[in-house]
């Protein structure tokens, strides 16, 4: 049908976002206070938390040549592989890092009381305090506090073995507590006077780990630049470490690439100390030769006999010095120092493969120095790295063995040509014999030593040409500004998790509602039909005899009317009615529902009479205010009768109060008296409401659900849990009633526990104009409809 020109449907259930939005806002005040909790939790921890701070550098990879390596084409012989990586490892390296913090000097640190926190006060220097002798990694105590008194006067505190020592001392005084001395120098100004100044005096590998914890390294793609982040709580620190760390990295690369020209240098002048000694012994004996035998020249045929023999003599010299390169190269290699990197220069030997093994093998020693200073010596990484040097150490010493024996046949042979030619030599005459045999030694001797001059002469200029690998392109300089915590970014995120907290908390609370709040979830709870909605009362409850005076024009009092005006429907055919109100435990306002059904029935001039039937716990006197020495009890006990029990509250309404409390109130309920009573007073009112006990609690309304011709059940919106409601469908399936409804109590509509869906009556979802205000009462109307109301 329509109405007012629109097409009226029937109900269907709609998920409404509007629904959602209005549940959240019911409760904004929670979400107020979540998030004010939210900010106070962010203050304390942004004055908790110490400020992290960072700082950034720039680090340009290059192979420099120097003009005098470019002049005479000298190798630089200390390279690595995938160079932007492994000097990662390099960076990274103890060596390194120990280095880098030496060179910064900072053997204590100085800290002074914050409202919350110490604040390190370097680079700032309050006092001079000179450390005398320390016992790095047996430090017992580190950490003091001096409290200047006087200008020259000091309190020192600290704890040793959980206890607490506090003295007095003198500067300039050598102090020798735990394992560490030092000693204060500086008169203290008047400013610090009273002051607490915290000294923690730094062990090597403390600040290694500090040093190693906040930096990071970014490789720039497709360049060869290498980016540096140090983040300390100390903005100053943090730049004075990093530019130190990468000075101490230029130094220690440049370092490892003098070591290879320097062993060779080391080697060749330990060889030709040897061969001195030899060439002097030779040269003297050939001179003695030459003027004891006055032989000024030697023939042709003598001269190629020697050419051919220093050839070869010479060959074999040059085979000697690899096979003793090798030889130490092998030691090094079977060295217990498994750490040590191998850098010798191997320009001579002509195996490539060689060489490339020596480079992956000084790569997997950096990777190895680097993962150091993550992993133990024993984890699963560093393992893994070990298990690949030992491959490739064995793979090298495999090569060189394989030299070596190149090395010997080749020896072989040339010891072989040294006889041919010394055999020539026999056929000469013995004068001329004897003096090409010393005139070769001498030369061959020579021309090694002058060999060995050559190649310490080349080693000399590959040392003097060697130019760091790195240039610092930009220095870290200090940066004052936070990077984490930021105040605001805490606050906004406090802000927004209160936001959410308080979201997730309404909607735990409705998860975990065990309660009937509202008539949807009551109609999906049971099959019982809902036949009064009892709004709550508008204010505390009142004194009983003003709960029977009229109620105005109030959104509770109609719901009472329409409450009235529905039962009016049930049993038609019945005129005279008898109403039995029962609920499942007690408060959930039987009573209450009860004086109000039959204040609103008298008031349209119907008979009324309300029988209290709970005589265990009998309150409906004290509505009418009168007494309870005489009542229901009585009569079923045969102490009172009819007339006497009924108290005629006005000319339309009358009441039975419970009476004493009887020792055995179900089996008077259950008599026969009960029935009498019902059947007598049926005569006389249209409607009788009996106030009978909880259901759920006793068996004495039985008798009352059986007889009646309407039974109500009362749910008390807030007070009434979920299974309260299949009470009365119970009932109706255990005694074949029909005649049970539910009335749904104190309905308040919490907006909170209202149901995430709506009632899609119209074909607009919107009310009829002549339906809004409805039951709205007489009270002061919206601001937006008084403004309204103006207007038109």
């Amino acid at each position: 049908m329509e109405a007012g020109g629109k097409i009226w449907h029937e109900n269907t259930l709609r998920f409404s976002y509007r629904r959602i939005f209005t549940i959240i806002y019911s409760r904004w005040y929670w979400l107020l206070a979540m998030v004010l909790l939210g900010l106070t939790l962010s203050y304390i921890y942004l004055n908790l938390t110490p400020k992290s701070y960072a700082t950034e550098a720039t680090l340009k990879f290059e192979e420099k040549r120097s003009e005098i390596s470019e002049l005479i084409n000298v190798r630089n012989v200390y390279e690595r592989s995938n160079k932007l990586q492994s000097e990662q490892f390099v960076i990274r390296s103890r060596e390194v890092l120990l280095n880098a913090a030496s060179s910064l000097n900072y053997p204590l640190a100085f800290y002074k009381q914050g409202y919350i926190n110490h604040i390190e006060l370097y680079p700032l220097i309050p006092f001079k305090v000179i450390v005398l002798k320390s016992h790095e990694g047996d430090l017992s105590i580190r950490d003091y506090r001096v409290t200047p008194t006087e200008s020259d006067r000091f309190v020192l505190t600290f704890r040793h073995h959980d206890k607490h020592f506090k003295r007095t001392y003198r500067i300039n005084r050598t102090l020798a507590i735990g394992n560490v001395e030092f000693m204060i120098t500086d008169r203290f100004k008047p400013s610090q006077i009273g002051v607490h100044y915290n000294l923690h005096f730094n062990s090597p590998d403390e600040l290694l780990t500090r040093i190693n914890n906040g930096l990071a390294m970014t490789e720039n793609k497709n360049t060869n630049i290498l980016s540096f982040t140090q983040t300390d709580k100390n903005p100053a620190f943090a730049a004075d470490i990093l530019n130190a760390t990468l000075k101490s990295y230029i130094n220690y690369d440049q370092r490892q690439k003098t070591q290879s020209a320097n062993q060779t240098i080391s080697f060749i002048d330990t060889l030709q100390h040897r061969l001195a000694q030899v060439v002097g012994t030779s040269g003297t004996a050939l001179e003695r030769f030459k003027t004891s035998s006055k032989m000024i020249n030697v023939s042709s045929v003598t001269n190629q006999a020697l050419e051919r023999l220093e050839t070869s003599e010479r060959q074999k010299a040059d085979l000697d010095f690899q096979s003793l390169k090798t030889n130490l190269l092998v030691k090094q290699l079977a060295s217990k120092d498994q750490s040590a990197m191998i850098s010798f220069d191997l320009q001579d030997l002509k195996d490539p493969f060689l060489s490339n093994l020596l480079t992956q093998f000084n790569a997997l020693l950096l990777k190895k120095q680097g993962q150091l200073g993550t992993y133990k010596a024993g984890s699963e990484t560093v393992a893994d790295t070990e298990a690949q040097l030992r491959i490739i150490r064995q793979s090298l010493i495999s090569n060189l063995e394989a030299q070596q024996q190149k090395n010997t046949e080749a020896k072989l042979f040339l010891q072989k040509q040294l006889a041919r030619n010394g055999s020539d030599l026999t056929r000469l005459p013995n004068a001329e014999k004897d003096f090409v045999n010393l005139q070769s030694t001498f030369e061959v001797n020579q021309k090694v030593y002058a060999y060995l001059n050559q190649k310490k002469l080349e080693a000399q200029i590959s040392r003097a040409s060697i130019t760091p690998a790195a240039t610092i392109v930009n220095k870290a300089t200090a940066q004052f500004k936070p990077i984490a915590p930021i105040d605001r970014n805490v606050y906004k995120m406090a802000v927004l998790l209160g936001l959410l907290a308080g979201i997730m908390l309404i909607f735990l609370v409705r998860a975990l509602n065990p309660y009937i709040f509202d008539r949807e979830t009551l109609a999906q709870l049971t099959d019982i039909p809902i036949i009064g909605i009892i709004r709550k009362y508008p204010a505390a409850l009142p004194s009983a005899e003003k709960l029977l005076l009229p109620y105005g024009d109030t959104m509770f009092a109609e719901s009472v009317r329409s409450f009235r005006s529905n039962i009016s429907f049930l049993a038609p055919d019945v005129q005279r009615k008898v109403i039995c109100i029962t609920s499942e435990t007690s408060g959930e306002g039987k009573s209450f529902n009860a004086l109000n059904l039959a204040h609103a029935l008298s008031l349209i001039d119907k008979r009324v009479i309300v029988i209290a039937a709970d005589l265990r716990k009998s309150i409906l006197h004290r509505a009418f205010n009168a007494d309870n020495q005489l009542g229901l009890s009585n009569y079923l006990s045969n102490q009172a009768e009819i007339a006497e029990i009924i108290i005629q509250h006005s000319d339309t309404l009358s009441f039975i109060s419970g009476g004493p409390v009887p020792p055995n109130p179900s089996e008077l309920l259950y008599g026969q008296r009960m029935s009498n009573l019902l059947a007598t007073i049926k005569l006389t009112y249209d409607f009788i409401i009996i106030d009978s006990a909880p259901i759920g609690l006793v068996s004495d309304a039985m008798p009352m659900i059986k007889a009646a011709d309407v039974n109500l059940f009362i749910i008390r919106a807030g007070v009434s849990r979920y299974h309260a409601a299949k009470v009365p469908e119970r009932l109706s399936q255990e005694l074949g009633l029909k005649n049970f409804h539910i009335v749904l109590n104190a309905f308040n509509q919490d907006k909170l526990h209202s149901p995430y869906y709506s009632y899609n009556r119209y074909k607009d979802s919107e009310i009829p104009e002549t339906l809004q205000g409805y039951l709205e009462g007489t009270g002061r109307k919206k601001w937006w409809h008084r403004i309204k109301s103006k207007t038109n």
